[in-house]
């Protein structure tokens, strides 16, 4: 059974830098969607490269590519204190923020928040647009730009575009 408390931000691991974003800034970020989102426990960040996710994309998910966030909730019997890790691209979201012309930083935190949606039960794939809704309600409560789930379909195609031609498929989380 979870906690009712909200321990949320553990362990946050900037691998790539991000201007204007620190591991403490991200942590009380993440702590702050955490309890937005009604998600106990704790919740572990990494930032960094393709690389990385694509071998995570690949190994957990069977997808040889690689992919802007990517969420795991804890493994059965790890659930007391622990809500599951985050693991996002930094080369991937700095390719977001410039074609929707807003921070790197913003960027990370949107897709954080996308993250711990997902480790809240959220699946966009299958909801019928309440994650979009979500999403929607706590970026615009938060001061970020246009999220993950909003983003209008222009900005999608030119990033796919972008992707296909630089042989990185990126694409939203799966």
């Amino acid at each position: 059974m979870r906690p009712s408390c909200f321990i949320c931000a553990g362990m946050i691991i900037l691998r790539k830098s991000v201007p204007g974003l620190s591991d403490r800034t991200l942590s009380r970020f993440v702590s702050r969607v955490c309890r937005a989102a009604r998600l106990p426990g704790t919740v572990n960040v990494v930032v960094t490269g393709n690389t990385e996710l694509r071998d995570l994309n690949h190994r957990f998910l069977g997808k040889n590519v690689p992919t802007d966030v990517l969420s795991f909730p804890p493994m059965p019997g790890f659930e007391n204190d622990f809500s599951g890790d985050i693991a996002i691209s930094a080369e991937i979201a700095a390719q977001n923020a410039r074609l929707l012309k807003h921070s790197l930083a913003d960027e990370i935190k949107i897709l954080a928040l996308h993250g711990v949606l997902h480790l809240a039960g959220y699946d966009h794939e299958h909801d019928r647009g309440e994650m979009a809704r979500k999403e929607a309600a706590l970026r615009r409560s938060l001061g970020l730009p246009v999220g993950l789930m909003e983003r209008n379909g222009q900005a999608r195609k030119n990033l796919r575009k972008k992707a296909k031609a630089a042989g990185e498929g990126a694409r939203a989380t799966p």
